[in-house]
């Protein structure tokens, strides 16, 4: 069976949505349902359905006063997340480095996304038995290091809200799954300002993870060290991969422009 190319999967009104959006440029502010109609080369009640349906979701809003259209706060929030992600990943990329360069296990970025981790880069170790790279993925937080650094700094209104479930899922024997507990080590990684993924994601995997903040003073990210259990003892950990982990998320926090 022939391969089909990506163009075949195109949907057609997921492609008019996009079109119309991309209306919006340069000097333009504002376009109305007839202005766009011709732009787009579509009917009128197609325009209007598309325009509904995007102002539904905060992309688009209507200047009530003139009945005409411009972009949705959605659009603003949804550019500035792009640039916020580009901006930590152009930053961490050499910082990442410097950790495998100093201790050869493989260093993470990642950020934190609707009580998910998920992992934007990775730079390897060369070492033959090494983690599973996970970039893209989305794991659960309270058993991930860079998740638990995330949620440490949390409210409990917070981490109720981001964790809804009372019984947490347990992956591994060592993962937390009473809430309560859970908060208890939370409050320990709030105080020494780094978290430790004790096999609880994965048996055989050990990940510790130090807090990344911007110039707002806020966590917008983790970096974290990940390796085989039999490599990552109590003793390694503590002498030279907290105080690794802890620089990185200093540096990484100072080029985003973060001052304590």
């Amino acid at each position: 069976m022939a391969k089909k190319e990506k163009s075949e999967y195109i949907i057609q009104a997921v492609s008019h949505a996009l079109d119309l959006l991309e209306q919006f440029h340069g000097d333009v502010d504002e376009l109305g349902v007839t202005e766009l109609s011709k732009r787009l080369k579509l009917h009128k009640n197609n325009v209007f359905r598309l325009l509904a349906t995007l102002e539904s979701r905060g992309y688009i809003e209507q200047n009530k006063a003139t009945e005409n259209y411009r972009l949705g706060l959605n659009a603003l929030e949804l550019g500035q997340t792009f640039i916020k992600q580009m901006g930590l990943l152009r930053q961490a990329k050499p910082i990442l480095e410097d950790i495998v360069n100093d201790c050869n296990e493989t260093a993470y970025v990642a950020i934190f996304k609707e009580g998910y981790i998920v992992y934007l880069d990775v730079v390897e170790t060369n070492l033959t038995v090494r983690v599973v790279s996970r970039v893209g993925s989305r794991l659960p937080a309270h058993c991930t290091a860079s998740g638990k650094v995330h949620l440490a700094y949390m409210s409990d209104e917070e981490i109720d809200s981001v964790l809804p479930n009372r019984e947490l899922k347990g992956y591994t024997p060592t993962t937390y799954t009473d809430r309560e507990v859970l908060k208890k080590d939370l409050k320990k990684i709030a105080e020494q300002g780094y978290a430790i993924d004790n096999e609880e994601l994965d048996p055989g995997v050990r990940c510790l993870a130090a807090p990344i903040r911007d110039y707002t003073r806020r966590i917008v990210g983790a970096v974290s060290i990940s390796g085989p259990s039999m490599r990552f003892s109590d003793e390694r950990i503590e002498k030279e991969l907290v105080p690794l982990v802890l620089k990185a998320g200093e540096d990484l926090s100072t080029r985003l422009g973060f001052h304590k």
